[in-house]
């Protein structure tokens, strides 16, 4: 999710009960937000303006503003390309979403974990409506559907408002939704998937089981977090299976191809990861055609949402990809990188993920700025790349810690988010830790 959604999804239908107060606070969370991005956003083109006339005066480089200027040009014009590359691929994944949506997938998912959210959350009665809400969040964000998330994160986060004794407070039940949701297990990263494949990645897939463990371990992380502030009993045998059983099947993995060497690694690495993806798909046929649901129709619509989202990304792409275009051509990023490589260099420290890490730092903040940064890496040091790789792993680990606050407890008005933040930041942190560490694994 990001950034850019925001203010259509403060005003999703599901929104019209909201109070007054709560609409107001929603507008104040998203100026909130909105500030915090066009200070990200100026910072660079400014910061890129001083240490160009640094370059200029001081170094004697007469170059150097001719390079600022030529960025604006080209990465306006890379912005506007991989837009209109992207647009063939995400017709054909947003209508295979579509139909994974309408083929009960989603039904099937809330039927599964539904027994493990009671008893993570002992104080929502028993057959509540929130129960439902949540889980269907949790499945759509599964599968990567963010259109069909929102709103339902949105309705689940009322439900839990209905019984929640202080309204201006976060309660347990919904600071672990939100906690969950920033961690956000996502087995389908399609957004990552169809960049990599715009920027010429051999098997764009490739990151997919990296971006699987990385994303089970900011969610477990998160989980844990907010079990121990909020003494929720881990240890339960039905909440035991289901962790037990998650990760057996996460650590398998790993210890499979940690067993491999790198050759191997990647080669069977893809071969899974297309294998399933593929797999998905025939399922999801399956499970429409069970459910008498014209597929071909079903696609049509999902790929219509895709031709309007690919126009939609086109000027958060340009603003967000000039902007760290001038501030590399500038050398201010490499001058903050080097200066990091020459820390961790003096502590014996390998650096070759130093280059993925603006990525990481823009994760929390903004999607569609983290977006743009993984983007950006990839462009400059190849979509192959260990740097190329490893920031796509990032991307897909956690979530948008602030975005989903200011839409999830925004939307009931609630002003005390409590240990919430903490939770949901040391969850992105563990994620990314995780993440360099597969990458390194898998990709060094």
């Amino acid at each position: 999710m990001g950034v850019l959604k925001l203010s259509s999804i403060l005003h999703h239908p599901t929104l019209t009960t909201n109070t007054v107060f709560d609409n107001i606070y929603c507008w104040r969370l998203n100026f909130i937000l909105n500030f915090m991005l066009n200070i990200i956003w100026l910072g660079f083109f400014f910061i890129a303006f001083l240490t160009g006339l640094y370059r200029l005066f001081i170094l004697g480089e007469i170059d150097v503003f001719n390079d600022i200027t030529l960025a604006t040009f080209t990465l306006s014009k890379t912005a506007f390309e991989i837009s209109l590359g992207l647009t063939g691929i995400l017709c054909f994944w947003m209508g295979m979403m579509k139909i994974g949506e309408k083929s009960g997938f989603i039904e099937h998912l809330t039927r599964f974990l539904n027994p493990l959210l009671k008893r993570l959350m002992p104080d929502v009665p028993d057959k509540h409506p929130a129960f439902g809400a949540m889980v269907m969040n949790l499945s759509a964000n599964m599968l990567g559907l963010d259109n069909a998330a929102t709103p339902l994160g949105i309705k689940a986060m009322q439900h839990l408002q209905s019984i929640n004794p202080k309204k201006d407070t976060a309660s347990n039940a919904q600071i672990l939704f939100l906690v969950i949701n920033t961690s956000a297990v996502t087995l389908f990263p399609l957004t990552i998937f169809t960049y990599r494949a715009q920027m010429g990645a051999a098997d764009p897939t490739d990151v997919f089981i990296p971006i699987l463990i990385a994303t089970y371990a900011s969610t477990i992380a998160g989980l844990i977090a907010v079990a121990t502030v909020q003494r929720i009993k881990l240890y339960e045998p039905i909440v035991l299976c289901y962790l037990a059983g998650f990760s057996a099947l996460v650590g398998l993995i790993l210890f499979y191809f940690s067993r491999l060497d790198q050759a191997a690694m990647q080669q069977q690495s893809a071969l899974a990861s297309n294998f399933i993806i593929f797999s998905l798909i025939v399922v999801f046929m399956l499970g429409a055609l069970k459910q008498r649901i014209n597929v071909y129709e079903t696609f049509i619509d999902g790929a219509k949402e895709g031709f309007q989202t690919a126009v939609m990304i086109i000027p958060y792409l340009v603003a967000m990809l000039v902007a760290i275009g001038v501030f590399r051509a500038s050398g201010a990023l490499e001058l903050i990188l080097g200066s990091l490589r020459s820390l961790l260099i003096s502590a014996s420290i390998d650096t070759q993920f130093v280059d993925a890490l603006p990525t990481a730092f823009m994760k929390p903040l903004s999607g569609s700025g983290a977006r743009a940064m993984m983007i950006e890496t990839m462009q400059t040091h190849g979509a192959d790349s260990f740097a190329g790789r490893l920031a796509s792993i990032v991307q897909g680990s956690t979530e948008t810690t602030f975005y989903v606050l200011a839409v999830y407890f925004g939307a009931v008005g609630i002003k005390k988010a409590r240990h919430a933040v903490a939770c949901g930041l040391f969850a992105d942190l563990i994620g990314i830790i995780v993440a360099i560490c597969i990458g390194y694994l898998f990709f060094a």
